[in-house]
């Protein structure tokens, strides 16, 4: 089974200008930046709204926060220009519904019961990560895919965690996602993508074709 050629692409982590553009290039249909001081692919509010301001059209940008107050989210979203917010702490069910934007709420897979509270959810769409201890994202490391069928019929899943342009073939083919979402797997190191792997990466979803 050939994989969407339609599938939603999202390369996240960016804090470089050419980076961003690169990656619309090639055919990413949203970018993604990280409000989180932890991570060590965070971003300014300045330096990501002087990014967004110099994309194209019809892409859309994603800003990733994790366990912020719905104020300061608001205020991120407003002063960059953000299209969505990506939630990926524990916010609740009402915290979602004080954000002025769509919002992306993840979700870090470790078993079947990781999915009892999707259904209490009203958003855009669940974002499908690998389940780890001490980090909210960007672990490298991919879950069983198999389980993420039984999200799909809460709402558009975006597939994460671990994607690379070795294994994005097979994902799609075993998940058939609404979209899928990369960070580390394109990286030369935390925050500079390569850009080999960005162009292998949306080459290979392109295609269809195993790298």
């Amino acid at each position: 089974m050939i994989p969407d050629p339609q599938v939603k692409v999202k390369i996240c982590g960016m804090t470089q200008l050419k980076d961003a553009l690169f990656a619309v290039d090639q055919g990413a249909t949203a970018v993604g930046f990280i409000f989180y001081n932890k991570s060590p692919r965070s971003v300014t509010m300045k330096a990501a709204r002087e990014i967004i301001a110099k994309l194209p059209p019809f892409v859309d940008t994603v800003g990733v926060f994790v366990n912020e107050t719905a104020e300061r989210v608001n205020k991120v979203a407003d002063y960059c220009g953000l299209d969505l917010v990506q939630l990926h702490g524990e916010e609740s069910p009402a915290f979602c519904r004080k954000i002025n934007r769509r919002v992306i709420k993840a979700f870090r897979i470790k078993d079947l019961q990781s999915f009892k509270k999707l259904e209490k959810y009203s958003v855009s769409g669940f974002l499908l990560d690998t389940f780890s201890e001490n980090l909210h994202g960007g672990t490298g490391k991919v879950f069983d895919w198999n389980l993420a069928h039984r999200a799909k019929k809460m709402g558009p899943i975006i597939l994460a965690g671990g994607l690379t342009p070795r294994n994005i073939c097979q994902a799609l083919r075993q998940v058939r996602p609404y979209g899928v979402d990369v960070c580390s797997g394109v990286e030369k190191e935390p925050g500079i993508k390569d850009p080999e792997k960005v162009r292998a990466f949306l080459k290979n979803i392109r295609s269809g074709s195993k790298s």
